[in-house]
């Protein structure tokens, strides 16, 4: 996946599109049942669906990973219905949410030591609730700004997406459940 070169990771490129059926889409199954609908209303935004592929579930959210294979870009989704703003969850969700979050970056630390961790919540584009967790390194596409906007997604390959998937299982499977 990543390749370590110096302070850089590298990914071979793919050259497939973001929505490429070959690295699975994100209303199939992968966990466990819809990510894009669930009992209590939840409904993942569709801008969420098309750029990302689920990875897990835990106790209170989706994890997705950004389907761009130039940065370890990984996204928590709070599964509760018409939900904007961290304010907005009970109590409990917030303390839930934020210990999800830092479970990932913890996984994320230990398996990619990224120069920095950026964890963001923005919600301009996609006003659902979502929390941006993105290993960065000296030298990405994007260093030192922001990853946004940086030109197209660069898609995972299938093989590059099973093999990221089997490197985070391990490290993922206290914290999330996976598909």
């Amino acid at each position: 996946m990543w390749r370590r070169t110096g302070a850089i990771f590298r990914v071979p490129r793919s050259g497939r599109s973001p929505n490429s059926s070959a690295v699975g889409s994100a209303s199939g199954t992968a966990c466990g049942t819809s990510p894009l609908k669930s009992a209590e209303g939840f409904a993942l935004d569709p801008r969420l669906a098309r750029d990302t592929v689920p990875l897990g579930r835990g106790e209170l959210s989706l994890l997705l990973l950004m389907n761009d294979a130039r940065y370890p870009w990984f996204i928590l989704v709070p599964e509760r219905a018409d939900v904007r703003e961290l304010h907005e969850l009970a109590p409990a969700d917030q303390h839930m949410l934020l210990r999800e979050s830092t479970a990932l970056a913890g996984v994320l630390s230990q398996l990619f030591q990224p120069t920095a961790l950026n964890v963001a919540k923005l919600g301009n584009l996609v006003p659902q609730l979502h929390i941006h967790h993105i290993a960065r390194f000296e030298g990405d596409p994007a260093w030192p700004g922001p990853v946004w906007g940086q030109g197209p997604a660069q898609a995972y390959s299938a093989d590059a997406l099973s093999a990221l998937r089997a490197r985070l299982a391990p490290a993922l499977a206290p914290h999330y459940k996976a598909g």
